[in-house]
């Protein structure tokens, strides 16, 4: 008896049409693969570069690196589904790993005064430069996210934004914009920083406490805080570390904005639009990692690994996102999302510097 042409499907371990686990795994490897290395042998040459640079952060090193790769022709055509994946999966898992940089009763002891100076600097920040976004007619999700990254932590603020408000990156330009004004605006505070501290009154501690409630990246932190010297570099830390802190709960509000317009405003009626989780997963693992850093006595060991993925990770992470700075187009988009970031950046500054004032 013959089998029918469905029966052989059936006994088929593998029916036409479908591809089998291990050969999906196999095409999606072969697919990234490439790109992939590409961006973690960046981040390796970056993090060697920081190494014998001393100051110099190796995110920032692989954003330029990444932007000068983009801009020279030299990345193959294979490697682009590979640094994709780098600039938005890898920089997530990095921002997890961020979380162990987190001790809550370090930001705890800053005192409640200056936990209330780190939440008006990002609010007002954020609120700020969305308002100014509007009289400058900058485009709205680039508002947003040049507001999150000047306010909160740079380029990761960024892209947590960016995954919540443009999961299927509809506005993949305003990304890579918003990050390479990151770059350009945190790098010359700098040494504008440490030269103003002195000429506006403010001790070394101070200047300290002003640097890591003002500018945007971790990294650009350090490097004031390092010129600085002493005590100073602890409490920049501990101020901006605070300010990340603030990451989680600012994407929440954003995902719940996100679903209450979209209910209001379905664009097909009957259709379920695809909403943001309230809470994304990496923002959950990056909570769940401050936790453990918080209340479990992790060895050295650990720690110092934690912190090399997250460099390594969010290293390859900026190659990506550089890989989509283009140069023709960042001239192109006009200057008035520049003169918004520079106007967020002086917003920034001017409340923190209020705020530690005040505090003393």
């Amino acid at each position: 008896m013959h089998a029918t042409p469905a029966a052989k499907r059936t006994a088929t371990p593998d029916a036409p049409g479908r591809t089998p686990p291990l050969a999906g795994a196999i095409a999606w490897a072969r697919r990234v693969g490439p790109g992939l290395a590409i961006c973690l042998a960046a981040a390796g040459a970056s993090y060697a570069l920081s190494v014998a640079l001393p100051g110099v952060s190796p995110m920032i090193i692989a954003i330029v690196l990444g932007v000068v790769a983009a801009n020279t022709g030299v990345l193959p055509a294979a490697a682009a589904p590979g640094i994709q994946f780098s600039a938005k999966k890898l920089l997530r898992v990095g921002i997890v790993f961020l979380g162990l940089q987190l001790v809550l009763g370090d930001i705890v002891a800053l005192g409640a005064p200056m936990l209330g100076v780190i939440v008006c600097v990002v609010a007002g920040g954020l609120l700020g430069t969305l308002a100014l976004g509007r009289l400058l007619r900058v485009p709205k999700q680039l508002a947003l996210l040049i507001a999150c990254g000047f306010s909160i932590c740079g380029a990761a603020a960024v892209a947590g934004a960016a995954g919540v408000t443009d999961p299927d990156d509809e506005h993949e330009e305003a990304t890579v914009t918003a990050v390479a004004l990151v770059v350009i605006f945190g790098t010359l505070m700098i040494p504008l920083v440490p030269l103003l501290g002195p000429v506006l009154g403010l001790s070394p501690d101070e200047t300290g406490m002003w640097a890591g409630a003002s500018i945007h990246e971790i990294a650009q932190v350090v490097a004031v805080g390092g010129i600085l010297g002493g005590t100073a570099l602890t409490l920049a830390v501990i101020v901006k570390l605070a300010r990340v802190l603030l990451l989680a709960p600012v994407m929440a509000v954003l995902s719940l904005r996100i679903r209450r317009a979209a209910a209001a405003n379905p664009a097909h009626p009957g259709s379920q639009p695809k909403l943001p989780p309230i809470v994304p997963g990496f923002i959950l693992g990056f909570l769940a990692m401050v936790l453990l850093r918080s209340f479990v006595p992790l060895p050295d060991a650990v720690l110092a690994t934690g912190q090399l993925l997250q460099t390594v990770l969010l290293a390859a992470a900026m190659f990506g996102l550089g890989c989509g700075v283009k140069i023709r187009s960042l001239l192109r988009v006009g200057g008035r999302p520049f003169a918004l970031a520079a106007l967020s950046t002086v917003l920034v500054a001017g409340i923190a510097f209020a705020g530690v004032l005040l505090v003393g």
